[in-house]
């Protein structure tokens, strides 16, 4: 179980106040437009922007900001950044390996906040290449459990389409492909009938390292000190929480 995708759940399960909703909603537009510049504004011919899309829907952006966002990454309305992904990597407490994935219009102020955040919780930041081989990148779907959606039900869905593994998460299935597969992945559940949470591209760790609740503690702190800044849009990691340490933490 990814310590990305544990994080990910956790915070799925706070309660959302406006200030961390707006922060959202940022990066939700960042998305759209940067996956709208690369594939064009058609969401049935562009699978990024249509699941980009789906993921601002499912967290209340308003349509209107949808579609404007959409138009100025395509080039159809002005006013679109240049935005730019850039991906730093580093160490957490405990010696987990971060990796921070960036979208900016200023590298100098990226690279400055990243680094601070970093630093004043904990960690430290790491050369290009010091932790990025403890990652794949890979398609990565994320489904609510229900009365009729169970493990079983998504293996027969998903296995043609190239899914690689189901992965319990607590509340939720972790469905795992080669990025390539992912539309095929995702669309083989549309087809099954089974709703999606998320669907999207993720660095996740070929090993983790086990934390206590001292430790957990401190990794998620600096994760949500990062989180925070404005061009951050991921934050993946190497760790593993355990379910009793997560009750522990509340």
């Amino acid at each position: 179980m990814s310590g990305h995708s544990k994080w990910a759940t956790t915070k799925h399960k706070k309660a959302i106040i406006d200030s961390r909703r707006a922060k959202s909603f940022a990066k939700f537009i960042k998305a759209i437009e940067v996956a709208a510049r690369n594939g064009g504004a058609d969401l049935a011919g562009n699978p990024t922007l249509f699941d980009a899309v789906a993921k601002a829907k499912k967290n209340s952006m308003p349509a209107d900001n949808i579609e404007r966002a959409i138009k100025r990454g395509a080039g159809l309305e002005s006013g679109a950044a240049d935005w730019q992904t850039i991906m730093y990597e580093g160490y957490g407490p405990h010696g987990v390996a971060i990796l921070i994935e960036c979208l900016s219009d200023n590298r100098n102020r990226a690279a400055g906040e990243v680094r601070l955040a970093v630093t004043r919780n904990g960690g430290s930041m790491g050369d290009p290449g010091s932790v990025a081989y403890l990652f794949s990148r890979k398609g990565v779907v994320i489904t609510n459990k229900s009365a009729t959606v169970n493990e079983e039900k998504i293996l027969e869905a998903v296995l043609e389409a190239g899914a690689e593994e189901v992965n319990d998460i607590g509340d939720s299935f972790e469905i795992v492909s080669e990025t390539n597969d992912l539309v095929a992945v995702r669309s083989a559940l549309q087809s099954a009938g089974i709703d999606y949470e998320s669907a999207e591209t993720s660095f996740l760790p070929s090993m983790s390292i086990p934390l206590d609740v001292e430790g957990a503690q401190k990794v998620f702190a600096l994760i949500e000190a990062i989180e925070e800044l404005d061009d951050v849009q991921n934050v993946y990691g190497n760790f593993d929480v355990s379910d009793e340490v997560m009750a522990s933490l509340g």
